[in-house]
Parts: structure tokens; C-alpha cells; sequence
């Protein structure tokens, strides 16, 4: 009995196995958007807006010289369910290490500051000489927005195939910059990607 139960602890331990892995390989398991489609269409996005020349003729007040942005959303115009607040989230944080834009808060944080606001002023609990008010954020220069979109194709099984399947995905991820005060496009930026998958009669190649 007790070698029975050690055959089955063994068969269990080599079906399921758990390990860390490197955040930044390549990953395919499977066709769909995955954390590589993310970060390259991030990085390419972000390369673009640190380097481009357009963005430095807005007129600045005073010693920072920065572009204050408001990070707007990322319109999902594929058939996947995609959480687009990640490319936007990974976008920013990479242009505020760069050193050169600064952000105002979206739309989630402007509703955090506004109960924080509203339960400083009227709660009681808060000093009030310590209270914060509104009408006092800065108002950003440019707003930055965009969409993500994709066409899918695919190649069912056949005879000509040799009894396979192909599956082939691209994608169009476009950002833009724009001017709040003059509604004018700065700057703007195309990342594509294919991804192709081919499936064989015992699997995927």
C-alpha cells in the first residue's frame, strides 16, 4: 500500500510544477496579446516620445521646463479582451524615469483626490489649516491617447496543408499627443505586430 501511495505522490509531483522565469523573455505560448506584444508595443512608444524634437516647442513658464500630460485610455478595437490601463500604465511609468514629462492624475485618481478632498473639508476630523481645497491642480499641457486594433486570419485544415492549420494576427497599436490648449497633433506613432501560428495534425509547430 505504501509503494502505491509513493507512485501516486511522484505521478502528481511530475504533472504540475511552479517556477520564477524571466519577466522579459519572449513569450508564445499561444497566438493572443500576451506580456511581449505589451512591452514591445510600450517600448517603441516610449523611445519615440522621449526623442521626439515636436514636443519641445510648447511655451513653458518657469524653471520646469517639463510637459505636463494627462495619460489618456487606449481604445480596444481588437476581439480580445484586452486590459489596455496596462500599455498606458507602462507608458507612463517609463517616461516619468525618464526624467522629462510630468503627469496629472486620471480619471481613477481624480476620484480618489475627491474623496480625500471632500473628507478633509467636511468631515470634522482634519485640521483645517491643513485641509487641502480644490481649485488649485495644474492644468496639463497635452493629452495623450490612442488605439489598439487587430486583423485576424486563419487557414483551416485541408489536404494541400497536409492536414494543419494556420493562424495569423496583426496588430496596430496608434498613439497620439495633443495640445489641450490648440487641439493640435504634436505627435503621433505607429507600433505594429504579426504574430503567425501554424498547428499541426498532433499539435503546434
Amino acid at each position: 500500500m505504501r509503494s502505491r501511495l509513493l507512485v501516486f505522490a511522484a505521478l502528481l509531483s511530475a504533472c504540475s510544477s511552479v517556477r520564477y522565469d524571466d519577466p522579459g523573455r519572449v513569450e508564445t505560448l499561444n497566438i493572443d496579446y500576451g506580456s511581449t506584444d505589451l512591452q514591445t508595443l510600450s517600448a517603441e512608444m516610449v523611445e519615440s516620445l522621449i526623442s521626439s524634437q515636436s514636443l519641445n516647442y510648447i511655451n513653458k513658464s518657469g524653471d520646469d521646463k517639463r510637459l505636463l500630460v494627462l495619460m489618456g485610455g487606449v481604445e480596444n478595437r481588437t476581439s480580445e479582451h484586452i486590459d489596455t490601463q496596462g500599455i498606458t500604465d507602462k507608458i507612463q511609468t517609463a517616461l516619468l524615469k525618464s526624467g522629462k514629462f510630468r503627469f496629472t492624475a486620471e480619471d481613477a485618481g481624480q476620484d480618489e483626490i475627491g474623496k480625500q478632498v471632500r473628507f478633509q473639508r467636511e468631515s470634522g476630523r482634519v485640521n483645517e489649516e491643513t485641509a487641502r481645497q480644490f481649485g488649485k491642480q495644474l492644468g496639463a499641457d497635452v493629452v495623450v491617447y490612442g488605439a489598439l486594433r487587430s486583423i485576424e486570419k486563419g487557414a483551416g485544415r485541408s489536404i494541400e496543408s497536409g492536414g494543419g492549420k494556420k493562424e495569423d494576427v496583426y496588430y496596430q497599436f496608434i498613439l497620439k499627443c495633443v495640445n489641450i490648449d490648440t487641439a493640435e497633433v504634436l505627435w503621433q506613432e505607429e507600433s505594429e505586430l504579426r504574430k503567425t501560428a501554424r498547428t499541426g495534425i498532433f499539435g503546434r509547430s
